[in-house]
This record gives C-alpha cells, sequence and structure tokens, in this order.
C-alpha cells in the first residue's frame, strides 16, 4: 500500500470532487481526498497502483498546480 501526500491550489469543494471522479477513474482501487481547509490545499491518494506523475499531470490539464508534499 502507498501514500502519497500532494500540495495542490484547488479552493472549491465542487470542484475536489470533480477532480477526485476524474482521478478515481484512472485509478478505481484507490482511495483520495482533499484537505481544502489545511493551508497546502492537500490531496491524499492511498492505493496499490498509482501513478504520482499522472496524477500531477490530470490536475495541470485540469487547470490545478500540483506537487508532491515534502
Amino acid at each position: 500500500m502507498m501514500i502519497e501526500v500532494f500540495k495542490t491550489n484547488v479552493q472549491e469543494k465542487d470542484r475536489s470532487k470533480m477532480l477526485i471522479q476524474k482521478l478515481l477513474e484512472q485509478f478505481p482501487a484507490s482511495k483520495i481526498n482533499f484537505d481544502l481547509e489545511d493551508c497546502d490545499k492537500i490531496l491524499r491518494v492511498e492505493g496499490k497502483d498509482f501513478c504520482a506523475h499522472r496524477i500531477i499531470e490530470l490536475l495541470k490539464l485540469n487547470g490545478h498546480y500540483c506537487e508532491i508534499l515534502t
């Protein structure tokens, strides 16, 4: 099981729900959620078969900043 945490610029709850749907289409076995209350607008992905680079690219394609939180 892998867990990856990303810093994003997603602000709206509706937008986060849409992005979660898109991510689940790519990584259906993953558990995905946003913490929009956090100052880094955290995206957390937990699962076995996901690619952090593809997650970053998917958010960028949808107009959002995304990087792995270090």
